[in-house]
């Protein structure tokens, strides 16, 4: 890990959403060196659902050697942002450092995205990250070494990230949008840096994201923790900059990033916005020293019936499921497919030794899965990854996610009889 300097030792940070995830893995490293913690987040009671409030997060500040202040704040409300930031001001002499971490996410397409959740998400993303700043800027520029640092991607104006959630990029490249205007409209007297995760992070937010499965594709909280420190840690001259984390704490000689993994060794889940486009995420994996968790077929893989390459897979999957793969599967799946060989299919690994067939699946299905039918036969024969098939919007999924991932274990065994 990067060690602590004690570089920001009695500097003053202000954070939103710090009661727990990135913003408090953010605020414990800089409390290891001495920092003053503005927490300012909305939880203050324990959440049914999520892990942390604001006064457990100052508990664990105060316990790693900094000072918390812990403040109640909705950053869509003007009057807490500049109640919280009075305090700050008030306890601790000045505000350094303003962290723009508070987030909200729907990946939902136009038709399904409530007006509720866009402006849910345009206020706290967007909005809440302008006025936040607009707040804290005058007090920045009192200090020594200002810096504001977003939680945001770079600006990638690629179609293919806007499409299946237009609302959400929006809102989160326009607190890309305030790093651009801001660090231009600042040089020389605040340092204002956007930095991004180039792996999934494991968060409360992420397991609603991707369900239990997800965890271990993705890496600890601690990497950005890592990134930000460094950041905040050069002079002001250091702004403008899209900082992915991975690449930036190989320039500060970070060899070792197995020890981020949650699980070191599995397969990482690539974060969005990074690539060209979704289909590379493959790619990437394997340039990053993943291996995705199957391999595209041999050429001396069975060529497909004539009935198709739809019907030819459910030959495959026909071949390869027993009464282990119902027992530890346990679900009834339905794929609905368009393009070249429209249909509905079924496979039922629920009951005996399971079965598989044309049109809907005797029992109510536990998952549905719709989809092209190319882009399902890429996918059964190992060229495209579930996870990303359901990133890039390609595969749309109702029902139980954990069975999407358990569909994973039964496409290796069918590549494998396949070799």
């Amino acid at each position: 890990k990067l060690k602590n300097v004690g570089k920001l030792a009695g500097c003053t940070l202000f954070i939103t959403g710090a009661s727990r995830g990135i913003g408090k893995a953010i605020a414990l490293k800089a409390a290891r060196d001495g920092a003053n913690i503005v927490i300012a987040a909305k939880t203050a009671e324990p959440h049914p659902k999520l892990p942390g409030t604001i006064y457990t997060a100052a508990q664990e500040v105060e316990a790693a050697g900094g000072k918390a202040l812990p403040c109640v704040v909705d950053i869509r409300d003007e009057r807490q942002i500049g109640d919280a930031v009075q305090k700050a001001v008030d306890a601790f002499g000045g505000i350094d450092i303003l962290v723009n971490n508070a987030s909200a996410i729907s990946l939902t397409g136009t038709l399904e995205t409530p007006m509720k959740k866009v402006d849910l998400m345009l206020g706290i993303n967007l909005r809440g990250t302008y006025l936040t700043s607009k707040l804290v800027i005058p007090h920045l520029l009192k200090s020594r070494n200002p810096h504001i640092l977003n939680l945001s991607p770079p600006l990638n104006l690629n179609p293919v990230w806007f499409k299946n959630h237009t609302a959400y990029t929006m809102a989160k490249y326009g607190m890309s949008m305030c790093v651009l205007g801001m660090a231009e409209e600042f040089r020389g007297q605040i340092a204002v840096n956007a930095l991004w995760p180039r792996t999934a992070i494991q968060t409360a937010a992420m397991d609603m994201l991707g369900g239990d499965g997800v965890g271990k594709q993705c890496r600890k909280a601690d990497i950005i923790a890592d990134a930000a420190y460094a950041i905040l840690s050069r002079p002001k001259d250091y702004t403008g900059h899209f900082v992915v984390d991975e690449d930036f704490l190989r320039e500060q000689g970070v060899k070792d990033f197995d020890q981020y993994a949650v699980q070191p060794g599995h397969p990482l889940l690539p974060d969005f916005f990074l690539d060209e486009t979704p289909e590379s995420l493959v790619e990437k994996m394997e340039q990053h020293g993943a291996t995705p968790a199957f391999k595209p077929p041999s050429s001396s893989s069975p060529t497909p019936t004539s009935g198709g390459p739809v019907e030819s897979t459910f030959d495959v999957i026909r071949g390869v499921i027993n009464e282990d793969v119902v027992k530890s599967t346990q679900g009834v799946y339905q794929f609905d497919l368009s393009g070249d060989h429209t249909g509905v299919w079924f496979l039922d690994l629920k009951t005996g030794s399971g079965s598989v067939g044309q049109g809907e699946p005797p029992a109510k299905a536990d998952v549905v899965m719709k989809m092209d039918s190319s882009d399902f036969s890429k996918m059964f024969s190992g060229q495209l990854k579930p996870t990303m098939a359901f990133m890039s919007g390609k595969l749309k999924i109702k029902g139980d996610m954990t069975l999407a991932i358990k569909l994973e274990k039964l496409m290796n065994r069918m590549n494998k009889a396949k070799l």
